[in-house]
């Protein structure tokens, strides 16, 4: 069996820092776990890295298009290396959950999301494994839009880098010891 591990985020340096590139940064963790280096995957508008990953076969995908757009890559990039969609973790952002803590499931609607949007829409399903890493929500009257697209704060990036690592070893526990024991491990 192979994981498709995608993480979603927006492509390019303008992006690299800001929220919304959570699931790229975890990606780049697990990416040097494998002691991997990212590839262009051009069948499928994707960089990727194949190799193993806590003894599994794994390949890290995302998407070389804006978030809105990343399904139809990621799903071509699944369909090449024969990926059922339960067999997809995707790493995300997740508004609803506080700065700092992760949520581990399967399934599940998008949640006005439009990465995962874009990814329900283009495998005609939601029923795939999310690392959903919190960001919480916006302060004061900032739109959803503009937090998503700002860099972290001086705050946040204190922890960031403890947070990535743990999405990542909840990626790791996910392939390995499956959901019920990583949401026990992991879900707070």
């Amino acid at each position: 069996m192979t994981w498709l591990i995608a993480g979603l985020g927006n492509p390019g340096p303008a992006y690299a820092t800001t929220r919304h590139n959570v699931g790229y940064l975890v990606t780049d963790v697990l990416a040097a776990r494998m002691g991997g280096k990212w590839s262009s995957h051009r069948k499928s508008r994707t960089d990727v890295v194949e190799g193993r990953l806590a003894g599994e076969r794994v390949v890290l995908g995302r998407s070389r298009s804006y978030m809105n757009e990343s399904g139809g890559p990621l799903k071509a990039l699944g369909g090449f290396f024969d990926v059922a969609p339960e067999e997809y973790v995707v790493i995300h952002d997740e508004l609803d959950i506080d700065f700092g803590r992760l949520r581990i499931k399967l399934g599940g609607g998008d949640n006005g999301h439009n990465g995962l949007k874009s990814l329900r829409g283009s495998l005609g399903t939601g029923e795939f494994h999310r690392v959903r890493v919190g960001i919480g929500r916006p302060p004061g009257q900032q739109t959803v839009h503009d937090f998503v697209l700002k860099p972290w704060s001086a705050a946040e990036r204190k922890e960031l880098d403890v947070n990535v690592e743990e999405a990542a070893d909840a990626v790791e526990s996910l392939i390995t010891r499956g959901l019920v024991e990583t949401q026990s491990a992991f879900n707070r």
